[in-house]
């Protein structure tokens, strides 16, 4: 039986030349494994795995590091404001998700929030002195500037979200418009007909893929869409409240209303209340995301379910693989990887 600390051949310690030659791969496939790359299919890792244990290899990742100009840190960027980033149960289930898909690896996670100019410019100062391999980006606005400043110094970078149809960063997104189609064609199919919307910020792609899956599910049902029953809002709750607000002044005959985040639907739920309406009595409700305020809602609020924590899992597993390619004995990969989540109604008492 083989122990660990056992020498390699040289007399020292065991080298990652000596693991590829036990394991049978090459040197570059040892380099995966010990990375956490996941481009590494499961019998080649556990060979490495196996041969890592027999030789006892320790990997000396300070001096790794160094030689291959590498920090063994990645960063998880936040572009919004510490208030909304710890009311939004969005983001903590990105980084359950991030921090899940880490587990497996020795890579440490930096989570920046950048909430005004002065701390975008701290950033982007951090990032220029290529302190990190990669960056993961949550919740970014078409105009944003850290995705172009992160292709021109040449760091890897996953984005949440895509800023528009073409976006030329690899991504992780869900399908917005299919499931702000279906949440809109449940509302007509329990035979709601003056249907409002209550929109994230516009700026953002996300939102008007789900305003444009509202739109669909209208045309489709012969209905028109009344620019009067759309009211532009921020995924915030205090802007679902002043939205909702709007809605009942415009049409205050209003029979349903699609929330585009459950944050927002709860903001909407308490102006209903608070002029008399019941829910769904009087007026059904949907919201987008399915997080646990839509389980806690008085009645339960149907929503749209998005697997975030699995999209915050899947982020990490492309940056890992982009950081993998980025490596100069790496092959390149013709495109960015683009992955697109489905997303399914959940059905409550709330519609």
């Amino acid at each position: 039986m083989v122990t660990r600390g056992i020498r390699g051949r040289s007399g020292g310690r065991p080298t990652l030349e000596e693991v590829a030659a036990r394991a049978g791969v090459g040197r570059g496939t040892v380099s995966r494994v010990v990375n956490g790359s996941p481009r590494v299919s499961d019998e080649t890792r556990a060979a490495v795995e196996a041969a890592v244990d027999e030789l006892g290899y320790v990997p000396n990742r300070a001096a790794r590091a160094l030689a291959a100009n590498r920090t063994d840190a990645i960063a998880l960027v936040v572009p919004e404001v510490e208030s909304r980033f710890f009311a939004e149960p969005y983001f903590s289930d990105i980084v359950r998700g991030v921090g899940a898909a880490l587990d497996s690896t020795e890579m440490q996670l930096l989570l920046t929030i950048v909430g005004n100019d002065r701390e975008r410019s701290r950033l982007a100062n951090y990032l220029a002195g290529h302190r990190v391999d990669g960056v993961l980006l949550v919740s970014v606005r078409a105009d944003d500037p850290l995705p172009e400043l992160l292709v021109q110094l040449g760091i890897p970078a996953v984005i949440s979200g895509r800023r528009s149809e073409h976006e030329p960063l690899a991504c992780v997104d869900a399908d917005n418009v299919t499931g702000a189609r279906g949440a809109v064609t449940h509302l007509i199919s329990r035979g709601r007909r003056t249907i409002a919307t209550i929109t994230g910020r516009l700026e953002v792609y996300g939102a008007q893929c789900r305003l444009d899956g509202y739109r669909q599910a209208l045309a489709e049902a012969g209905l028109d869409a009344d620019e009067r029953l759309i009211a532009p809002a921020d995924f915030t709750e205090e802007g679902g409240r002043r939205a909702m607000t709007e809605l009942l002044e415009r049409h205050p005959h209003l029979d349903a209303v699609f929330a585009a985040s459950d944050v927002m639907a709860a903001g909407a739920r308490q102006v209903l209340r608070e002029h008399g309406r019941s829910v769904p009595g009087d007026v059904a409700l949907v919201g987008f995301d399915d997080s646990p305020i839509a389980r806690h809602m008085d009645p339960p609020l149907t929503s749209v379910r998005v697997p975030i924590e699995e999209m915050g899992r899947e982020m990490t597993r492309v940056l890992l693989e982009e950081i993998a390619d980025h490596r100069p004995e790496s092959p390149r990969r013709a495109a960015p990887r683009q992955v697109v989540f489905p997303t399914e109604l959940v059905p409550r008492t709330s519609s």
